[in-house]
């Protein structure tokens, strides 16, 4: 049954035009929802007020088969008494008074005929009056016969076998109104039960077609925010659905237009920056080379100095130019990442091998501890990650020290530590130290400042970010120790298929 709700959810949604504004699409909805549930609501108070009905006439029914009982116990007394004394006395008097409550009585019967007998209780009262009609022509005939109280006292007798039937015609009305409203009551409770049932089915029906009808919109604006947060701007958006969503897609359009115009400015600036900038750093590197070689002719002491420094300050500026762009394309691959099952602790491996030989060069122990981990990240901005964190601690360790490289799961999550003897990180500079172009006061053991652009970590905490983890500094401060806590399912992963 649900699946076919969905169904006709579906179908409505798709032919359903929309309305002007997002606010009518929601009223509009409430009202179409409320629809069949008022209308089991009014449906429900209609045959209640039936009922009611019903019940109140019951009660005047039983009240005047009550009262008309008692008034026939009163009027078949009456006329015994009535007739008794005409079986004695030829007295006037007695034949207007028994004509009067002969009168009262066909008048009660006409009274209880019209309460709702049955073919029972309708022969009883016609055989009760016709008894008390014969009796009555017995005693009012004239020329009067002599009267036997015997005869009178057989009539009687029969008249009030009669009308004890019709006495009891009241308690068979109260049954069967109390009955009948039983089964009408019944009646009402199932018809209810069914009508709940039916306008429930159609409200969800209808819940089900407007919340596909309501979620398509926004369904398509969160995807055109997904896409230009995935610095896709190739493909068009377009909204459908009420005015002012629609408006609200035209200027997400607008938006990826101009950010597709600031992407290619970007990068146009890129390109212009490095080639403006590289073509007179390599004639001044080619004149500082050759001016080193002394192909111009001999340089004093002074003069080679000059040179070396210019020489060596010209390699510098084109490698943190180098660097700069490398954070550009790592901010650009941090929007847009590849996310697919890996294995965390051969991945580390993998990363950790090439620094096997620079740390031998320093005579540095490196020891990798990673345990199986599966999630779901993007291997080359990983790598990239643990490449950093175990470039730095190489950087930074003394000769003869040590480093290990541990990868475990924790709490349902990946984490990744790099841990090394080296000085360490200032409490200080910890929330620094990941920051564009920082370095620190931390010296190399020899004694000299450590050379580096400062930009390792912060690409690295960029790639992290936005796996949806968390790079810290953690520990007392002897020694470098930094842990990377990656959830194991992607965050965008999660974010897409919600």
């Amino acid at each position: 049954m649900l699946g076919a709700l969905k169904a006709v959810a579906r179908s409505a949604a798709s032919v359903l035009p929309y309305p002007r504004s997002f606010l009518g699409l929601l009223l509009t909805g409430f009202t179409l929802v409320m629809i069949p549930l008022v209308g089991a609501l009014a449906y429900s108070a209609w045959n209640t007020e039936r009922l009611a009905g019903l019940s109140r006439s019951a009660v005047f029914n039983a009240s005047q088969a009550a009262r008309a009982s008692r008034s026939l116990v009163d009027r078949i007394a009456a006329i015994e008494r009535v007739a008794q004394q005409m079986a004695v006395l030829n007295d006037p008097e007695l034949a207007v008074d028994y004509a009067r409550v002969h009168r009262s009585f066909k008048q009660l019967a006409d009274e209880i005929a019209q309460l709702p007998l049955d073919e029972s209780q309708a022969a009883a009262l016609s055989r009760t009056v016709e008894q008390e009609q014969s009796l009555y022509d017995l005693l009012t005939e004239q020329p009067r016969p002599r009267l036997d109280r015997k005869t009178v006292s057989e009539r009687m007798d029969t008249l009030i076998d009669s009308a004890r039937e019709v006495l009891a015609i009241n308690n068979r009305i109260v049954d069967r109104e109390v009955h009948r409203l039983s089964l009408k009551a019944e009646q009402l409770q199932r018809g209810l039960i069914v009508l709940v049932l039916l306008s429930t089915a159609v409200a969800l029906t209808i819940a089900l077609a407007l919340t596909r009808y309501i979620a398509r919109p926004i369904s398509e604006i969160d995807g055109a925010i997904r896409q230009l947060g995935g610095a896709d701007f190739s493909k068009p958006i377009a909204v459908r659905g009420p005015e002012d969503l629609r408006y609200l897609g035209r200027r997400l359009d607008w938006l990826r237009r101009r950010l597709d115009e600031f992407e290619t400015q970007k990068n146009r600036f890129l390109r212009h920056v490095s080639h403006e900038l590289k073509t007179p750093l390599t004639a001044l590197r080619e004149g500082a080379e050759l001016l080193h070689d002394q192909v111009a002719g001999p340089l004093q002491p002074t003069q080679a100095q000059v040179v070396s420094i210019m020489r060596d300050n010209s390699v510098k500026l084109q490698r943190l130019i180098e660097e700069l762009l490398d954070y550009q394309r790592a901010l650009h691959a941090a929007a847009s990442l590849e996310v697919r099952p890996i294995e965390l602790d051969g991945l580390v491996r993998d990363a950790a091998r090439p620094h096997e030989l620079a740390a031998q060069a320093k005579g540095l122990r490196l020891t990798i501890d990673a345990q199986p981990v599966m999630l779901e990240a993007d291997p080359q901005k990983l790598r990239s990650i643990v490449d950093n964190l175990i470039s730095n601690a190489v950087k930074f360790t003394p000769s003869g020290g040590m480093i290990a490289v541990r990868a475990r799961s924790a709490a349902g999550e990946a984490v990744i530590e790099v841990v090394d003897s080296g000085p360490g990180v200032p409490l200080e500079e910890r929330e620094s130290i990941f920051n564009l172009f920082f370095r620190g006061r931390t010296k190399a053991a020899e004694g000299g400042r450590i050379k580096g652009s400062g930009l390792g970590l912060a690409i690295a905490r960029e790639l992290v970010e936005a796996h949806g983890g968390q790079i810290a500094v953690v520990g007392d401060g002897a020694g470098g120790h930094f842990r990377v806590t990656l959830p194991r399912r992607s965050a965008r992963a999660m974010a897409d298929a919600a």
